[in-house]
């Protein structure tokens, strides 16, 4: 049987309007990830003809100190039991950092719980439920398709001022798809190039604080056109080099002023909590970008291979795309 569309999901009486609780049968609890399986990941291999790898991960203390003040950079300790071996540990290691993959226990629907309904007691350290791990027993791996918005704008003349925070549609990502001569398949794991993520951390010190101290960052505007985007595209995957993959601060004609109160209608609920959607962000696109625009092919076999954390929040993304 089909899957509804976007529209339908936000009709649902039998479970929160808007989500997708319950209609994943086989691993209900990887979300939408399960748009990815053994086609998508056949079909990927054949981008695979350069024989090129692109690391899409940041240094875990590249973003020094984090947008998030909740957050700090791991503090690295080399120990030793004799001087003729080393180990070392990181204290202070946030997973949500620097470049991450959010995890389906990241955000609660406001008065409904967490996906699937799993209950409240069963988020925690070492239960199994909703947990990143389960993105690591079953990676998530197939055709990562690049959307270059950065060049469609700076092409139209009409270039990203990163220092403004501006908000993006889907409008953009059609348009860039276009423009690139490819389209979006079921199971695609979908990786957005704003240049967010490079800006801040080639910008003056003076420019990092202020963006950090207003929490303002370039992403996508707080819609049900965006939530609909994804869920009808059918991806298993939605990453960014961006802070949040949606535009801080919440706007002001936010969809989601009534559903997701305590993050003043933050779009994290409906993707992560509602739809079952991973979210990655702050991934390094830049070389994978430069590559795409040089050869005119903008998919990979991309993978994805959180931390195997059993009840981890997020992870750090470790994603390669190889070309």
């Amino acid at each position: 049987m089909p899957l509804p569309t976007y529209r339908q999901l936000t009709e649902r009486t039998d479970a929160p309007a808007g989500s997708s609780w319950h209609l994943f049968t086989d691993q209900p609890e990887r979300g939408m990830a399960n748009f990815a399986g053994p086609p998508q990941i056949r079909r990927a291999a054949g981008t695979v003809v350069q024989g090129s790898a692109f690391n899409l991960d940041y240094p875990l203390d590249a973003f020094d100190p984090p947008m998030s003040k909740a957050r700090g950079i791991p503090q690295h300790r080399i120990t030793a039991k004799h001087d003729q071996a080393r180990d070392d540990v990181l204290d202070n290691f946030h997973l949500q950092a620097s470049t991450q993959i959010d995890g389906l226990r990241h955000r609660r629907a406001s008065g409904h719980g967490f996906y699937n309904g799993v209950p409240d007691h069963d988020i925690s350290p070492r239960s199994p439920r909703l947990g990143v791990q389960l993105w690591a027993e079953l990676p998530l791996a197939g055709r990562g398709l690049l959307i270059d918005v950065e060049g469609l704008l700076r092409d139209r003349g009409t270039p990203l001022h990163h220092a403004d925070g501006p908000a993006l549609t889907p409008d953009l990502l059609d348009d860039a798809l276009a423009e690139q001569g490819c389209h979006v398949e079921s199971g695609d794991l979908v990786m957005v190039h704003t240049g967010w993520a490079d800006w801040y951390l080639t910008t003056t010190p003076e420019q990092r604080a202020e963006t950090r101290d207003r929490r303002r960052a370039t992403g996508f505007a707080q819609s049900r056109a965006f939530a609909a985007w994804c869920w009808d595209h059918r991806i298993a995957l939605m990453a960014t080099d961006t802070f949040a993959v949606e535009v801080l601060p919440v706007l002001e004609n936010s969809d989601f002023h009534h559903s997701a109160p305590e993050d003043n209608g933050m779009m994290h609920q409906e993707l992560i909590a509602k739809l079952g959607l991973p979210l990655g962000e702050l991934w390094n696109l830049t070389a994978l970008t430069q590559d795409c625009r040089a050869t005119g092919r903008w998919d990979s076999l991309l993978t994805v291979k959180p931390l195997n954390l059993t009840g981890g929040v997020g992870s750090p993304a470790n994603a390669t795309a190889l070309r």
